[in-house]
Protein backbone atom coordinates (compact mmCIF):
# COMPACT_ATOMS: atom_id res chain seq x y z
CA UNK A 1 0.00 0.00 0.00
CA UNK A 2 2.86 2.40 0.74
CA UNK A 3 1.77 6.02 0.45
CA UNK A 4 -1.51 5.25 -1.30
CA UNK A 5 -4.59 7.20 -0.21
CA UNK A 6 -7.66 4.97 -0.34
CA UNK A 7 -11.28 6.16 -0.25
CA UNK A 8 -13.22 5.09 2.85
CA UNK A 9 -16.88 4.98 3.83
CA UNK A 10 -18.40 4.10 7.16
CA UNK A 11 -20.52 0.99 6.65
CA UNK A 12 -21.39 -0.64 9.96
CA UNK A 13 -22.83 -4.13 9.37
CA UNK A 14 -26.50 -4.48 10.28
CA UNK A 15 -25.59 -7.41 12.52
CA UNK A 16 -23.46 -5.05 14.66
CA UNK A 17 -26.32 -2.58 14.92
CA UNK A 18 -28.75 -5.36 15.86
CA UNK A 19 -26.31 -6.57 18.51
CA UNK A 20 -26.09 -3.07 19.99
CA UNK A 21 -29.87 -2.84 20.23
CA UNK A 22 -30.08 -6.30 21.81
CA UNK A 23 -27.52 -5.37 24.46
CA UNK A 24 -29.25 -2.07 25.21
CA UNK A 25 -32.56 -3.88 25.68
CA UNK A 26 -30.96 -6.43 28.02
CA UNK A 27 -29.23 -3.92 30.32
CA UNK A 28 -29.12 -4.89 34.00
CA UNK A 29 -29.68 -1.57 35.71
CA UNK A 30 -28.11 -0.87 39.11
CA UNK A 31 -29.88 0.69 42.07
CA UNK A 32 -29.56 4.43 42.51
CA UNK A 33 -27.09 5.19 45.29
CA UNK A 34 -27.77 7.94 47.83
CA UNK A 35 -26.07 11.22 47.13
CA UNK A 36 -27.26 11.81 43.55
CA UNK A 37 -24.71 13.20 41.12
CA UNK A 38 -21.99 13.06 43.79
CA UNK A 39 -21.96 9.29 43.23
CA UNK A 40 -21.81 9.52 39.44
CA UNK A 41 -24.28 9.67 36.57
CA UNK A 42 -27.82 9.24 38.00
CA UNK A 43 -29.69 6.11 36.91
CA UNK A 44 -32.76 7.94 35.63
CA UNK A 45 -30.65 10.29 33.51
CA UNK A 46 -28.59 7.54 31.93
CA UNK A 47 -31.61 5.30 31.47
CA UNK A 48 -33.35 8.01 29.44
CA UNK A 49 -30.26 8.53 27.27
CA UNK A 50 -29.80 4.78 26.76
CA UNK A 51 -33.48 4.39 25.84
CA UNK A 52 -33.05 7.11 23.24
CA UNK A 53 -29.97 5.30 21.90
CA UNK A 54 -32.08 2.15 21.64
CA UNK A 55 -35.38 3.45 20.23
CA UNK A 56 -35.02 7.07 19.12
CA UNK A 57 -31.48 7.64 17.86
CA UNK A 58 -30.93 6.80 14.19
CA UNK A 59 -27.40 5.51 13.58
CA UNK A 60 -28.01 5.11 9.85
CA UNK A 61 -28.88 8.81 9.59
CA UNK A 62 -25.77 9.72 11.58
CA UNK A 63 -23.67 7.39 9.42
CA UNK A 64 -25.00 9.04 6.26
CA UNK A 65 -24.26 12.46 7.74
CA UNK A 66 -20.66 11.53 8.46
CA UNK A 67 -20.31 9.99 5.00
CA UNK A 68 -21.16 13.37 3.47
CA UNK A 69 -17.54 14.22 4.25
CA UNK A 70 -14.94 12.66 1.93
CA UNK A 71 -12.98 10.11 3.97
CA UNK A 72 -9.79 8.19 3.33
CA UNK A 73 -7.25 5.77 4.76
CA UNK A 74 -3.50 5.94 4.29
CA UNK A 75 -0.65 4.09 5.95
CA UNK A 76 1.79 6.22 7.96
CA UNK A 77 4.41 4.89 10.35
CA UNK A 78 3.09 1.38 9.81
CA UNK A 79 -0.48 2.26 10.84
CA UNK A 80 -3.60 2.99 8.83
CA UNK A 81 -4.79 6.53 9.50
CA UNK A 82 -8.41 7.46 8.88
CA UNK A 83 -9.06 11.08 7.94
CA UNK A 84 -11.64 13.46 6.55
CA UNK A 85 -10.49 15.81 3.79
CA UNK A 86 -13.05 18.49 2.98
CA UNK A 87 -12.02 21.12 0.44
CA UNK A 88 -13.64 24.54 0.37
CA UNK A 89 -13.37 24.95 -3.39
CA UNK A 90 -11.69 28.35 -2.98
CA UNK A 91 -8.21 28.77 -4.45
CA UNK A 92 -7.10 30.92 -1.51
CA UNK A 93 -8.31 28.45 1.13
CA UNK A 94 -6.11 27.90 4.18
CA UNK A 95 -5.29 24.22 4.80
CA UNK A 96 -6.07 23.34 8.42
CA UNK A 97 -5.57 20.16 10.46
CA UNK A 98 -8.04 19.63 13.32
CA UNK A 99 -6.95 17.22 16.07
CA UNK A 100 -9.61 15.81 18.38
CA UNK A 101 -9.32 15.01 22.06
CA UNK A 102 -10.26 12.22 24.46
CA UNK A 103 -12.88 10.78 24.96
CA UNK A 104 -13.85 12.25 21.64
CA UNK A 105 -13.29 11.29 18.00
CA UNK A 106 -13.44 12.95 14.60
CA UNK A 107 -17.14 13.42 15.45
CA UNK A 108 -16.00 16.37 17.59
CA UNK A 109 -15.68 18.51 14.45
CA UNK A 110 -18.71 17.34 12.48
CA UNK A 111 -20.58 20.61 13.20
CA UNK A 112 -17.49 22.79 12.65
CA UNK A 113 -16.44 21.66 9.17
CA UNK A 114 -19.11 23.43 7.16
CA UNK A 115 -18.66 26.84 8.86
CA UNK A 116 -14.94 26.54 8.08
CA UNK A 117 -15.22 25.41 4.47
CA UNK A 118 -18.20 27.66 3.60
CA UNK A 119 -18.10 30.69 5.90
CA UNK A 120 -21.24 32.81 5.94
CA UNK A 121 -19.28 35.99 6.67
CA UNK A 122 -15.92 37.41 5.64
CA UNK A 123 -12.51 35.98 6.28
CA UNK A 124 -10.70 32.97 4.90
CA UNK A 125 -12.19 29.62 4.05
CA UNK A 126 -10.35 26.44 4.98
CA UNK A 127 -9.51 23.14 3.39
CA UNK A 128 -10.12 20.96 6.43
CA UNK A 129 -8.26 17.75 7.30
CA UNK A 130 -9.53 15.80 10.31
CA UNK A 131 -7.40 12.74 11.12
CA UNK A 132 -8.47 10.15 13.67
CA UNK A 133 -5.71 9.78 16.25
CA UNK A 134 -4.26 6.23 16.28
CA UNK A 135 -6.36 4.04 18.56
CA UNK A 136 -9.45 6.20 18.07
CA UNK A 137 -12.32 5.46 15.69
CA UNK A 138 -11.32 4.05 12.33
CA UNK A 139 -7.55 4.60 12.66
CA UNK A 140 -5.48 1.54 13.53
CA UNK A 141 -4.50 1.21 17.19
CA UNK A 142 -0.85 1.57 18.23
CA UNK A 143 0.94 -1.73 17.79
CA UNK A 144 3.40 -1.08 20.61
CA UNK A 145 3.90 1.07 23.69
CA UNK A 146 5.82 4.31 23.90
CA UNK A 147 3.51 6.41 21.72
CA UNK A 148 3.64 10.17 22.26
CA UNK A 149 1.92 13.29 20.92
CA UNK A 150 5.18 14.00 19.07
CA UNK A 151 4.84 10.76 17.15
CA UNK A 152 1.26 11.64 16.23
CA UNK A 153 2.38 15.11 15.15
CA UNK A 154 4.94 13.53 12.85
CA UNK A 155 2.18 11.50 11.26
CA UNK A 156 0.13 14.66 10.65
CA UNK A 157 3.13 16.42 9.07
CA UNK A 158 3.57 13.46 6.73
CA UNK A 159 -0.17 13.37 5.98
CA UNK A 160 -0.24 17.04 4.96
CA UNK A 161 2.85 16.51 2.80
CA UNK A 162 1.14 13.54 1.18
CA UNK A 163 -1.93 15.68 0.47
CA UNK A 164 0.23 18.28 -1.26
CA UNK A 165 0.03 21.07 1.32
CA UNK A 166 3.24 23.05 1.82
CA UNK A 167 1.81 25.58 4.30
CA UNK A 168 -1.01 24.94 6.76
CA UNK A 169 -2.39 25.63 10.20
CA UNK A 170 -2.82 23.19 13.07
CA UNK A 171 -5.56 23.17 15.69
CA UNK A 172 -6.22 20.98 18.70
CA UNK A 173 -7.82 20.80 22.11
CA UNK A 174 -7.49 18.32 24.95
CA UNK A 175 -5.15 15.64 23.53
CA UNK A 176 -4.90 17.78 20.40
CA UNK A 177 -3.41 20.61 22.47
CA UNK A 178 -0.39 18.37 23.08
CA UNK A 179 -0.09 17.38 19.41
CA UNK A 180 -0.30 20.92 18.01
CA UNK A 181 2.89 22.36 19.60
CA UNK A 182 4.81 19.25 18.54
CA UNK A 183 3.72 19.71 14.93
CA UNK A 184 4.90 23.33 15.05
CA UNK A 185 8.28 22.27 16.39
CA UNK A 186 8.64 19.49 13.83
CA UNK A 187 7.72 21.61 10.80
CA UNK A 188 8.08 25.35 11.54
CA UNK A 189 8.68 26.01 7.84
CA UNK A 190 5.26 24.54 7.00
CA UNK A 191 3.03 25.30 9.97
CA UNK A 192 1.81 28.91 9.80
CA UNK A 193 0.20 28.95 13.22
CA UNK A 194 -0.77 26.76 16.18
CA UNK A 195 -4.23 27.16 17.68
CA UNK A 196 -5.42 25.50 20.88
CA UNK A 197 -8.82 25.77 22.51
CA UNK A 198 -7.44 26.13 26.05
CA UNK A 199 -4.80 24.84 28.44
CA UNK A 200 -1.86 27.22 28.00
CA UNK A 201 -0.42 29.27 30.83
CA UNK A 202 -1.80 27.09 33.64
CA UNK A 203 0.20 27.96 36.78
CA UNK A 204 2.62 25.37 38.10
CA UNK A 205 2.92 24.84 41.87
CA UNK A 206 6.01 27.06 41.75
CA UNK A 207 3.98 29.82 40.06
CA UNK A 208 1.17 29.91 42.62
CA UNK A 209 2.97 32.09 45.21
CA UNK A 210 3.75 34.66 42.51
CA UNK A 211 0.20 35.05 41.18
CA UNK A 212 -1.59 38.37 41.33
CA UNK A 213 -4.92 38.45 43.20
CA UNK A 214 -6.87 38.20 39.92
CA UNK A 215 -4.69 35.34 38.72
CA UNK A 216 -5.04 33.53 42.03
CA UNK A 217 -8.83 33.88 41.90
CA UNK A 218 -8.90 32.42 38.38
CA UNK A 219 -6.58 29.60 39.44
CA UNK A 220 -8.69 28.74 42.49
CA UNK A 221 -11.86 28.70 40.38
CA UNK A 222 -10.21 26.41 37.84
CA UNK A 223 -8.88 24.01 40.46
CA UNK A 224 -12.36 23.63 42.00
CA UNK A 225 -14.08 22.93 38.67
CA UNK A 226 -15.57 19.51 37.91
CA UNK A 227 -13.07 18.80 35.13
CA UNK A 228 -10.29 19.02 37.72
CA UNK A 229 -12.04 17.51 40.76
CA UNK A 230 -14.17 14.90 38.95
CA UNK A 231 -13.31 11.28 38.19
CA UNK A 232 -9.55 11.07 37.63
CA UNK A 233 -9.43 9.44 34.22
CA UNK A 234 -5.68 10.02 34.04
CA UNK A 235 -5.12 7.72 37.00
CA UNK A 236 -7.66 5.13 35.85
CA UNK A 237 -6.31 4.90 32.32
CA UNK A 238 -2.70 4.81 33.51
CA UNK A 239 -3.44 2.00 35.92
CA UNK A 240 -5.72 -0.53 34.24
CA UNK A 241 -7.16 0.34 30.82
CA UNK A 242 -7.22 -3.32 29.79
CA UNK A 243 -9.29 -4.26 32.83
CA UNK A 244 -11.73 -1.41 32.35
CA UNK A 245 -12.08 -2.02 28.62
CA UNK A 246 -13.81 -5.39 29.21
CA UNK A 247 -16.82 -3.62 30.70
CA UNK A 248 -16.77 -0.78 28.18
CA UNK A 249 -16.71 -3.12 25.23
CA UNK A 250 -19.20 -5.67 26.59
CA UNK A 251 -21.86 -3.25 27.79
CA UNK A 252 -22.93 -0.26 25.68
CA UNK A 253 -24.55 1.26 28.77
CA UNK A 254 -21.27 0.83 30.65
CA UNK A 255 -19.49 2.71 27.87
CA UNK A 256 -22.23 5.35 27.73
CA UNK A 257 -22.03 5.90 31.48
CA UNK A 258 -18.28 6.47 31.31
CA UNK A 259 -18.54 8.88 28.39
CA UNK A 260 -21.44 10.73 30.00
CA UNK A 261 -19.48 11.07 33.24
CA UNK A 262 -16.51 12.63 31.47
CA UNK A 263 -18.50 14.87 29.13
CA UNK A 264 -20.39 16.10 32.20
CA UNK A 265 -17.14 16.70 34.10
CA UNK A 266 -15.82 18.64 31.10
CA UNK A 267 -18.64 21.17 31.20
CA UNK A 268 -17.50 24.64 32.18
CA UNK A 269 -20.79 26.42 32.86
CA UNK A 270 -22.66 24.18 35.28
CA UNK A 271 -25.48 23.79 32.75
CA UNK A 272 -26.91 20.28 32.25
CA UNK A 273 -24.99 18.36 29.61
CA UNK A 274 -28.04 17.88 27.38
CA UNK A 275 -28.46 21.67 27.23
CA UNK A 276 -24.86 22.14 26.10
CA UNK A 277 -24.26 19.32 23.61
CA UNK A 278 -27.06 17.69 21.65
CA UNK A 279 -27.82 14.14 22.77
CA UNK A 280 -27.60 12.73 19.23
CA UNK A 281 -24.10 14.16 18.84
CA UNK A 282 -22.99 12.51 22.08
CA UNK A 283 -24.54 9.24 20.92
CA UNK A 284 -22.80 9.43 17.55
CA UNK A 285 -19.47 9.71 19.35
CA UNK A 286 -20.43 6.83 21.67
CA UNK A 287 -21.50 4.74 18.66
CA UNK A 288 -18.13 5.29 16.96
CA UNK A 289 -16.37 4.07 20.10
CA UNK A 290 -18.71 1.08 20.34
CA UNK A 291 -18.60 -0.06 16.72
CA UNK A 292 -14.82 0.37 16.41
CA UNK A 293 -14.03 -1.23 19.79
CA UNK A 294 -11.72 1.64 20.70
CA UNK A 295 -12.66 2.39 24.31
CA UNK A 296 -9.47 0.62 25.42
CA UNK A 297 -7.13 1.43 22.52
CA UNK A 298 -7.81 5.16 22.95
CA UNK A 299 -6.22 5.03 26.43
CA UNK A 300 -2.61 5.05 25.16
CA UNK A 301 -1.94 8.77 25.90
CA UNK A 302 -2.51 7.99 29.57
CA UNK A 303 -0.99 4.58 30.17
CA UNK A 304 2.37 5.66 28.80
CA UNK A 305 2.48 8.68 31.13
CA UNK A 306 3.60 8.83 34.73
CA UNK A 307 1.46 11.80 35.76
CA UNK A 308 -0.87 14.41 34.30
CA UNK A 309 0.60 17.64 32.99
CA UNK A 310 -0.38 20.67 30.95
CA UNK A 311 0.55 21.19 27.28
CA UNK A 312 4.03 22.56 26.70
CA UNK A 313 4.48 25.75 24.76
CA UNK A 314 6.46 26.45 21.62
CA UNK A 315 7.91 29.57 20.04
CA UNK A 316 8.52 28.24 16.53
CA UNK A 317 5.28 29.72 15.14
CA UNK A 318 2.55 32.09 16.40
CA UNK A 319 0.02 30.67 18.86
CA UNK A 320 -3.68 31.43 19.19
CA UNK A 321 -6.01 30.42 22.01
CA UNK A 322 -9.80 30.17 21.87
CA UNK A 323 -10.33 30.80 25.56
CA UNK A 324 -8.38 31.18 28.75
CA UNK A 325 -8.40 33.31 31.92
CA UNK A 326 -6.97 36.72 30.97
CA UNK A 327 -4.28 36.62 33.64
CA UNK A 328 -2.88 33.33 32.45
CA UNK A 329 -1.69 34.92 29.22
CA UNK A 330 1.26 36.38 31.13
CA UNK A 331 2.35 32.88 32.06
CA UNK A 332 1.67 31.44 28.62
CA UNK A 333 3.86 34.06 26.97
CA UNK A 334 6.92 32.64 28.70
CA UNK A 335 6.80 29.64 26.36
CA UNK A 336 4.65 30.79 23.43
CA UNK A 337 4.49 33.63 20.93
CA UNK A 338 0.87 34.55 21.64
CA UNK A 339 -0.79 36.64 18.93
CA UNK A 340 -4.43 35.83 19.68
CA UNK A 341 -6.02 35.48 23.13
CA UNK A 342 -9.64 36.75 23.23
CA UNK A 343 -11.31 36.85 26.63
CA UNK A 344 -14.95 37.00 25.53
CA UNK A 345 -15.43 33.95 23.31
CA UNK A 346 -18.63 32.04 24.16
CA UNK A 347 -18.62 28.45 25.28
CA UNK A 348 -19.92 26.17 27.98
CA UNK A 349 -17.78 23.11 27.41
CA UNK A 350 -14.24 21.80 27.08
CA UNK A 351 -15.12 20.89 23.46
CA UNK A 352 -16.36 24.20 21.97
CA UNK A 353 -16.58 22.73 18.46
CA UNK A 354 -19.55 20.69 19.71
CA UNK A 355 -21.07 23.52 21.76
CA UNK A 356 -20.51 26.71 19.71
CA UNK A 357 -19.15 25.67 16.28
CA UNK A 358 -20.00 28.95 14.53
CA UNK A 359 -18.19 31.00 17.18
CA UNK A 360 -15.17 28.73 17.04
CA UNK A 361 -15.07 28.94 13.24
CA UNK A 362 -15.14 32.74 13.44
CA UNK A 363 -12.28 32.73 15.93
CA UNK A 364 -10.20 30.38 13.78
CA UNK A 365 -10.66 32.79 10.88
CA UNK A 366 -9.62 35.71 13.09
CA UNK A 367 -6.38 33.96 14.05
CA UNK A 368 -5.37 32.33 10.78
CA UNK A 369 -6.55 35.08 8.43
CA UNK A 370 -3.58 37.42 9.01
CA UNK A 371 -1.11 34.51 9.04
CA UNK A 372 -2.22 33.27 5.63
CA UNK A 373 -1.58 36.52 3.80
Amino acid sequence: MGTDIRPFRIEIPQADLDDLHRRLAATRWPRQLPGGTRRGVPVDRLRALAEHWHTGYDWRAAEAGLNRFPQYLTEIDGHDVHFLHVRSGRPDAVPLVLTHGWPNSFVEFSRLIEPLTRPATGGPAFDVVVPSVPGFGFSAPPSDTGWTPKRVAGMWVELMHRLGYDRYGVQGGDLGAYVVPEAARLAPDRVIGAYVTAGLGIPSPADVPTLTPDEKAAYDAMMSADWVTGVDHHALLRAAPQTLSYAWQDSPVGLLAWLTQKFTDFGTSGDPLDEVIEADLLLTNASVYWFTATSGTSAWPYYDSTSSGWPEGQTAVPTGVYSGPPGFRRLAERDNTITHWPTDNPGRHHFPAMDVPEAMAADLRAFFGPLAR
